[in-house]
């Protein structure tokens, strides 16, 4: 309950039909179970204090009124979790009588919830027994308390804001419009579901399929318990099949035929923070709001937490997203190409990973559009930081792919140019270093003059994010296509290449991916780079770490902080995590200007800093706030 981390369970008890008070007994049982283990929320099937299945005994006086006393024993004994329980029974409103889920919270019954679309269809016959509670908003009493029978509401904990609870119970989830479109409408971030679903052929992944889709339709996290081997009489088999997802990734799934507490840490923040960005998400003004409080404490997290966001967990996820990456990348580059007319295309190639991808891309451009390869124009332009190792893997490159290799040694004019402005050669300064990239620039742009080509862009979206890039140098281009692409990406995309190439082209590529990441601007020391990026700005994937949380959540720097330490244990400390957390503040806010001027390329995924596209910041906004909170962790 701390930085939008709140435990969500849910629990299956084994249940005996119509034994009410044994029910509660073993409702009870869990509800501590799952408190101690820090649960703020625990939802438990349909019925669950009579059993689903109890049939005609839902007409018996003694059955309503056992479930009541049954109700009331679970008040009892779990007023003193801090904890939100919600239990489901039979409830009696005049002549009606209608499925229910009672909220508890620390004694006290908050309301109830009715069910709003009665099933009464194959082996489902509630029709016969109940009502059905969408326009229902009466009050009641129940186990001795005041409260009201409403399905249009939901319950709100002031001392987290951004957790408010939706109810809705299991048929309401499999209709066309579920009642959790209105809840998630008027405000619910977690959506809690009572059922009593049965088991057949098939019906596990098409329950976990509606589970998930409904998180991610709502931007929820949706916690669902269902009915286990106690309701297993007559005709019916029931699996205690729980689950919880949050906006469409499933956290946890219990294993079936089995009773007990699933539990899973969701994100709160992080829903409201999605909700905030999309500005279609509805609204809906007349749901009543209940609130409750529960006591704010830190999570120990059982949350996976990737160390690297930008890059699929499996093999398999990581291939399909190369593979969907390039493709994006290549058809960009392809109508830009048709639509200026332009059939020739310059790649500044280094030899470094950058400029190996932007190759990649363009080789790809080219052959979808049955364009000759020796229309991309490779320029190799050695200078004074380059190394034998970086240029020979260039000439290779060019040559294993069928590019036209042009070498234009950039040394003289960059010495004219110092001999011009009065630069010392031996002032290794920045002027020493830009002035070497604003060369590079030029003649990329010149030769494509010259061909009549496009000159592809080599900078990825991690020197963006950083301002690692040389105004009027290497940050432009005619089209930039890694724009999007952040640096652990760029490796895992070479590598996907290198992979199902094979010969000069896989080796040269295996080669690329080996060296050292550098703008090579500095002298080389015994032939080898002297200048590697990463122990001058930092780690790159410290730093897409903290680009993904910052700008696809806006994650406040204690939370990227806290996430990064359990993300990255072992292989930072804190200091060091602190350290470069601040270097990203600082370069993040201080170098949007050179994002304001971005030239055009593709947008491949959920983070982008284009000035046109997702990102839109001030040039000159102050870090101050995030700077201040960031030097105290």
């Amino acid at each position: 309950m701390k930085d939008g981390f709140v435990r969500v369970g849910a629990a299956t008890p084994e249940i005996k039909v119509a034994d009410c008070m044994g029910n509660a007994g073993r409702t009870v049982d869990l509800a501590k179970q799952a408190a101690q283990q820090g649960a703020s929320i625990v939802v438990f099937p349909e019925l669950g204090l009579t059993g689903y299945t109890c049939g005609d005994l839902f007409l018996s006086e003694t059955l309503l009124s056992g479930a009541q006393e049954a109700l009331e024993r679970v008040l009892q004994e779990t007023a003193a979790l801090d904890a939100v329980l919600v239990v489901g029974l039979p409830v009696r409103l005049g002549a009606a009588l209608y499925n229910g889920a009672a909220v508890l919270c620390r004694g006290k019954l908050l309301g109830v919830v009715p069910k709003t679309h009665i099933p009464n269809y194959a082996e489902f016959y509630e029709a016969r027994h109940f009502s059905p509670g969408g326009a229902i908003d009466a009050p009641i009493t129940l186990a001795g308390q005041e409260t009201r029978l409403c399905a249009r509401q939901v319950f709100a904990c002031q001392s987290m804001p951004d957790l408010v609870l939706g109810v809705e119970i299991c048929e309401d989830l499999w209709v066309p419009c579920p009642p959790s479109a209105f809840l998630a409408a008027a405000g619910a971030t977690v959506v809690v579901n009572l059922s009593a679903s049965d088991e057949v052929i098939g019906k596990m992944q098409y329950r976990r399929q509606l589970v998930t889709g409904q998180s991610s339709r709502l931007l929820c996290a949706y916690a669902y318990a269902d009915a286990g081997l106690g309701e297993s009489s007559q005709d019916m088999v029931f699996a205690g099949h729980d689950l919880i997802a949050e906006n469409g990734a499933l956290l946890a799934e219990s294993p079936r035929f089995q009773s007990g507490v699933t539990l899973a840490d969701v994100d709160v923040a992080k829903l409201s923070a999605e909700r905030r960005r999309q500005n279609t998400f509805p609204k809906a003004e007349d749901a009543r709001v209940v609130s409750f409080m529960l006591e704010t404490r830190e999570l120990e997290l059982r949350r996976e937490i990737s160390p690297t966001p930008f890059v699929p967990r499996t093999e398999q996820g990581l291939r399909q997203r190369c593979e969907e990456i390039l493709r994006l990348q290549a058809a960009g580059l392809c109508t830009r190409l048709r639509h200026t007319g332009i059939r020739k295309a310059v790649v500044a190639l280094s030899g470094g990973l950058d400029s190996t991808l932007a190759l990649i891309v363009t080789v790809h451009a080219f052959d979808l559009m049955g364009l000759d390869r020796d229309g991309i124009i490779a320029v190799t332009m050695p200078c004074f930081g380059t190394t034998a190792r970086t240029k020979s893997n260039a000439m290779v490159l060019a040559e294993a792919y069928g590019a036209t290799l042009r070498h234009v040694d950039i040394g003289k004019a960059v010495k004219q140019h110092f001999a011009d402005i009065g630069q010392d050669m031996e002032n290794h300064d920045v002027t020493f270093e830009n002035s070497q990239a604003r060369e590079r620039t030029q003649v990329a742009m010149d030769i494509a003059n010259q061909v009549g080509g496009l000159v592809v862009g080599t900078g990825d979206l991690s020197e963006l994010a950083l301002g690692w890039a040389t105004y009027n140098g290497d940050h432009m281009s005619m089209y930039a296509v890694n724009c999007s692409i952040p640096k652990t990406l760029v490796r895992h995309l070479v590598a996907f290449e290198a992979a199902r190439s094979e010969g000069a082209l896989k080796d040269v590529l295996l080669d690329v991916l080996d060296t050292p990441v550098s703008p090579e601007l500095l002298p080389p020391k015994d032939g080898k780079i002297a200048q590697r990026t990463e122990e001058i700005v930092g780690p790159y994937e410290l730093h897409d770490f903290f680009l993904y949380y910052l700008v696809r959540f806006g994650f406040s720097p204690r939370k990227v902080y806290r996430l990064c330490k359990l993300a990255m244990a072992g292989r930072y400390d804190d200091a060091e995590i602190k350290k470069w957390l601040l270097v990203f503040l600082r370069r993040f806010f201080s170098q949007q200007f050179k994002r304001s001027c971005l030239p055009d390329g593709p947008k491949v995924g959920t983070v982008t800093l284009s000035p046109r596209g997702d990102w839109r910041m001030p040039s000159d906004a102050c870090a101050a706030l995030w700077l201040r909170e960031a030097e105290t962790l």
